[in-house]
C-alpha cells in the first residue's frame, strides 16, 4: 500500500530534488504491525507522515488491504490539521476523494455528541478524524491513529476500545511525545519493553529528525539557503526556547522521574534467606605476593566455598550468570542464574569479590562457569577494565556464550522493564535476603526517564558518611540484570551424537560425528 509513496521519493531524487519523506518518517511508515507505537519530539512531522500512509490505505481497495482510518487527537486544531494534511496527500497521490465533511457522531449523551471531519474514496472507505473520544468505536474495523496520546483524558481506556479492532485486522497507531513517567502512554512503552504486551516502538529525539534533514526542510519550506552553522544556531534556539523542557519535548525523556524503580515490597517478596552470598576480600598490596601463592590460595577458598553450592545444583537445569566488574573501590559482582523445567530462573548464590586481582577474578569466575550445569550464556560488564576479563572469558568459552555488554543508557532503556517484569511475574526469584544485595538491585533510579545506577555511590554499612566505609555502587543490582538478560538471549544448543562404528553401521558416512549445533551448523 505504500508503493506509491516510495515512487514519489524515488522519482524526486532522479530529478535532483529532495525526497518527499525524510528517512524517519519513511522508517515510521515502513513499521507494519498490529499495534505500534512512536515516541517522537514535538514538531518533527511524524503525523504529517502519517497521514500519508493512511490515504494509501484509505484509498485502496479491500482486496488491495484498504481499510477505514479513524483518527483521534485531543483538541479540534489538532484534528484539523491532520484532515488537512489528508486531503493534501490525496491531491498529490492523485487519488480522487471527496470534499472535507465536517458532521456529527452521535453519543448516546446528546452533550456529548462529537464533531467529525471525513474524507470518502471511490475504495468505499473513509479517513474520519474525530475532535475527542468516540464512545462508539468499539465494535468498528479499520485502523485506529491516536495522536498525542499522552494528552487525552482517558487513554487506558481508549486503548482497550481500540485494540480491539485488531482481532478483525486492524491497526493502532500510537503518536505522542511524552507527559510524565506516570502518564499512561510512558507505561504503554514501558509494557511493550517488558514484553507484557505485544506491539513494535518506535522512538525519533529532535537531534535525529535534524540528523535526517530537518533543518535542510525548513530552508526548503522558508526558501532559504542551508549553512551548517545556521543549523547548529537554530537547534539551540529550539533547545532554548523549550528550556528545562527540553529533554521531555525533544528528547523523549518523560519527566517526574527519580523514585526507586523496584518498590521494597517486590524486593522483598522474592528474598530468600537460604540463598548465599559468598564475599571474598583481598588486603592492600595482596597483588605483590607471588602469583602461584595468590593461586593457590584462590583455588583453596573455591573448593571450599563455592564447590559445595555449585555441586548441589541440579544437572537438569539451564546455567547462566551476569557479572559486573570492579578491581578497586567498587565490587566485582558474580551473579548465577539457573532455568528450571517451569522456566523459572532462581538464583543459587552470589559471588562478591573486592580488591581481588585481576589473575584470581579470573580465576574464580572461570571456577564457577566450567561447574555451571548446562551453561548457555553468560553477560559481563564490558567497560573499562571489565573489557579484558570479558574478552578472555569469550575466549575460553565462546563469542557465542558471552555478551559482552557496554551497560549505555539505550541498553538500560531496552532491558531493565524485561527484568522488573520477571521480578512481579516470580519468574525471577530467591534474590538473596542480604541487605547490602538488596540495596544494590534497589538502586536502580529512574534517570532522565531511563532506569539505571545513579552516579552517586552507597556505602556498605548504609553509613554514607563513615570514615573507611566500603563503597558500593548498585554492583549486585547491575550483575542481576546482566543475568536476567543473558537468560533472554538466543542459544546455541549442542548436542553429541555417538557414531556406530565400521561394518555396524554407515550412519557415519550418511551424518558425520561429534558436535553439532542444533541450528545445523557444524
Amino acid at each position: 500500500m505504500v508503493d506509491p509513496l516510495y515512487d514519489i521519493a524515488s522519482n524526486t531524487a532522479s530529478l535532483n530534488v529532495p525526497a518527499v519523506l525524510l528517512d524517519y518518517q519513511k522508517d515510521w511508515i515502513n513499521v507494519r504491525a498490529p499495534l505500534k507505537v512512536g515516541e517522537k519530539s514535538r514538531r518533527i512531522g511524524l503525523t504529517w507522515a502519517e497521514a500519508a500512509d493512511n490515504v494509501l490505505c484509505a484509498a485502496a481497495s479491500k482486496a488491495a488491504g484498504g481499510q477505514t482510518v479513524y483518527y483521534l487527537g485531543y483538541n479540534q486544531d489538532m484534528t484539523v490539521e491532520y484532515i488537512q494534511a489528508c486531503a493534501m496527500w490525496s491531491r498529490a497521490f492523485d487519488y480522487a476523494a471527496g470534499e472535507i465533511e465536517e458532521g456529527i457522531w452521535p453519543d448516546s449523551d446528546p452533550e456529548k455528541h462529537i464533531k467529525t471531519y471525513t474524507i470518502v474514496y471511490p475504495s468505499g472507505h473513509r479517513i474520519v478524524a474525530l475532535t475527542s473520544r468516540p464512545s462508539n468505536l468499539r465494535g468498528r474495523q479499520g485502523i485506529v491513529v491516536i495522536d498525542e496520546a499522552a494528552f487525552h483524558q482517558d487513554l487506558a481506556e481508549l486503548l482497550k476500545a481500540a485494540l480491539a479492532l485488531l482481532i478483525w485486522g486492524g491497526e493502532v497507531h500510537v503518536i505522542s511525545t511524552h507527559d510524565g513517567t506516570e502518564n499512561a502512554f510512558s507505561e504503554l512503552i514501558e509494557e511493550i519493553r517488558a514484553g507484557k504486551r505485544k506491539g513494535v516502538l518506535f522512538r525519533c529525539t529532535f537531534r535525529e529528525a535534524v540528523a535526517d534533514g530537518l533543518y535542510n526542510r525548513v530552508c526548503l519550506r522558508k526558501g532559504i539557503e542551508y549553512k551548517p552553522e545556521d543549523e547548529e544556531a537554530w537547534v539551540q534556539d529550539v533547545y532554548d526556547f523549550y528550556g528545562d523542557a527540553s529533554e521531555e519535548e525533544l528528547d523523549c525523556v518523560p519527566s517526574q522521574g527519580g523514585g526507586a524503580y523496584l518498590s521494597l515490597a517486590l524486593i522483598e517478596g522474592r528474598a530468600n534467606r537460604d540463598v548465599p552470598v559468598l564475599r571474598l576480600k583481598y588486603p592492600q598490596g595482596y597483588e605483590v605476593i607471588d602469583e602461584h601463592l595468590r593461586l593457590a590460595e584462590s583455588l583453596e577458598w573455591c573448593e571450599r566455598e563455592l564447590l559445595p553450592l555449585l555441586s548441589a545444583i541440579p544437572k537438569d537445569v539451564q546455567s547462566f550468570y551476569g557479572m559486573d566488574f570492579a578491581r578497586s573501590g567498587d565490587l566485582s559482582v558474580i551473579w548465577p542464574l539457573v532455568k528450571e523445567q517451569n522456566l523459572r530462573k532462581r538464583t543459587p548464590f552470589v559471588v562478591e569479590l573486592r580488591n581481588v586481582p585481576f589473575a584470581q577474578q579470573r580465576q574464580i569466575k572461570f571456577y564457577i562457569i566450567r561447574r555451571l550445569p548446562n551453561f548457555l550464556k553468560g553477560a559481563d560488564d564490558a567497560r573499562g577494565n571489565g573489557s579484558q576479563l570479558s574478552e578472555e572469558t569469550a575466549i575460553e568459552f565462546g563469542f557465542n556464550r558471552i555478551e559482552r555488554v557496554m551497560l549505555t543508557e539505550g541498553w538500560y532503556r531496552d532491558n531493565m522493564p524485561p527484568f522488573k517484569a520477571a521480578l512481579e511475574d516470580d519468574t525471577f526469584y530467591d534474590i538473596p535476603a542480604d541487605k547490602e544485595v538488596t540495596g544494590d538491585v534497589r538502586a536502580f533510579r529512574m534517570v532522565k526517564g531511563v532506569a539505571r545506577i545513579p552516579e552517586k555511590r552507597t556505602t556498605e554499612k548504609g553509613d554514607s558518611g563513615a570514615k573507611g566505609a566500603a563503597k558500593r555502587h548498585g554492583d549486585a543490582g547491575i550483575a542481576a540484570a546482566l543475568a536476567d538478560f543473558a537468560s533472554r538471549q538466543e542459544v546455541e544448543i549442542f548436542e553429541y551424537h555417538r557414531v556406530q562404528s565400521g561394518a555396524q553401521s554407515n550412519r557415519q558416512v550418511q551424518s558425520g560425528a561429534g558436535w553439532r549445533n542444533t541450528k545445523g551448523i557444524w
